[in-house]
């Protein structure tokens, strides 16, 4: 709900404050007044106003002094200046002060409605192009992002040698993203959205953007796994503390999403793995079950050792994978069609991802899963050598 239009009437003259109120209020206008110059500082001070009429001689100096003041309090504010002592000259001082227009003593009632209005259109302008100016300029950074993931999209392609097929399918999902994007943008300059609706298109916008992004680092993420797993890279570490290092965030999403969440470390199993790599692992299999399971449904993780092998588990009573899609979803950019229902974000990079780790670290993982009742996904990293843990 929109706030009341306030109008500060400041003139030294009772009848005069008193006959514009009886004609501003009845309009719907908020009026408050102030007799003096110091009066009128303090309000405009210590108030927040949308139009100020404002006479050109107080008791205490001149009305003009008050225009500084106005603009350094609100840029927007827009003053009308009363006098019954009319010139070109007092005009043309006022305006270059920063008054917006000047009513001569005595006016009539219709004359001082339309000279309201007038100024509340001014000051409505105003705000709009300075919010306008604004929108430009979360376009233009929108657009800069934009252009930085191309660029480091192209950096990628010249780096790794990608198949036909592969590239194909990355410039179509990069394509979604940015054709929607760019089309947000021209909506924005040509003007073809309301006021009301532009912030909604701004969100969107940097939403599509986010889309792009993570595409472009799950792309990034998935290049970069070989190099990741040579033994500069690895240390012995506790599988138990990188899953704890990853749950609280996680938890709270679930939480979020009203899901039932639990996590039973039940062997705290070494091995020798790149620690950012094995928490994206954790953060890869535990998200996607918060992601598709519904409300009021749980997410259960488990680590525990079965011989020479330390056992991740993560399941869910989400809305599980069909039989012949369980193969698929390790496949780069696979989704099932379930999953696209639930939840139309993501390019079905993150399993591929969670595949090429486990298995660069000579491990497994695989899926067991039903339609309507959930997942469950088990991954096997061998456990660190005694030898190397002595050497840690």
């Amino acid at each position: 709900m929109e706030s009341p239009v306030k109008i500060l009437i400041i003139d030294d003259e009772v009848g005069i404050i008193k006959g514009c109120q009886r004609v501003l209020e009845p309009q719907g206008f908020t009026t408050e007044s102030a007799l003096t110059l110091h009066e009128g500082r303090q309000k405009i001070e210590n108030g927040t106003y949308d139009v100020v009429l404002l006479d050109i001689m107080l008791p205490d100096g001149q009305g003009i002094d008050l225009l500084a003041p106005m603009r350094e309090k609100d840029p927007d504010l827009v003053c009308v200046v009363m006098t019954g002592y009319a010139s070109v000259e007092l005009a043309v001082q006022a305006i270059k002060a920063g008054a917006y227009n000047l009513i001569a003593k005595p006016f009539s009632y219709d004359m001082l409605l339309v000279t309201i209005n007038q100024a509340l259109e001014k000051r409505r302008l105003s705000i709009e192009a300075k919010r306008l100016r604004a929108l430009e300029q979360d376009a233009a950074a929108l657009v800069a992002v934009a252009k930085e993931e191309l660029e480091r999209l192209e950096h990628f392609k010249k780096t790794f040698s990608l198949t036909t097929a592969f590239t194909l399918t990355v410039a179509h999902e990069v394509r979604a993203p940015l054709t929607a994007l760019q089309s947000f943008l021209l909506l924005l300059r040509k003007g073809y959205v309301s006021p009301d609706q532009q912030e909604k298109i701004i969100e969107t916008a940097i939403e599509r953007a986010q889309d792009l992004l993570d595409l472009v680092d799950d792309l990034m993420n998935l290049a970069t796994v070989r190099e990741e797993l040579t033994a500069p890279n690895r240390k012995v570490m506790s599988l138990a503390d990188s899953l704890e290092k990853v749950v609280p965030l996680l938890k709270t999403h679930a939480e979020d999403k009203g899901l039932s969440f639990t996590v039973d470390v039940r062997h705290r199993p070494m091995v020798t793995v790149n620690p950012g790599q094995i928490a994206q692992v954790w953060s890869n299999l535990i998200s996607n079950a918060i992601k598709y399971t519904h409300a009021g449904g749980s997410v259960k993780v488990i680590l525990e050792e079965a011989g020479t092998w330390a056992v991740g588990t993560v399941e869910d009573s989400g809305i599980g994978i069909p039989a012949d899609d369980q193969y698929r979803v390790f496949m780069e950019f696979y989704r099932t069609s379930q999953a696209k229902e639930m939840d139309h974000r993501g390019a079905g990079l993150g399993l591929p991802l969670v595949k090429r780790i486990v298995e660069g670290y000579e491990g497994t993982i695989e899926v067991e899963s039903a339609v309507g009742k959930g997942s469950r996904f088990v991954f096997k990293l061998p456990k660190a050598k005694s030898s190397e843990n002595l050497t840690t």
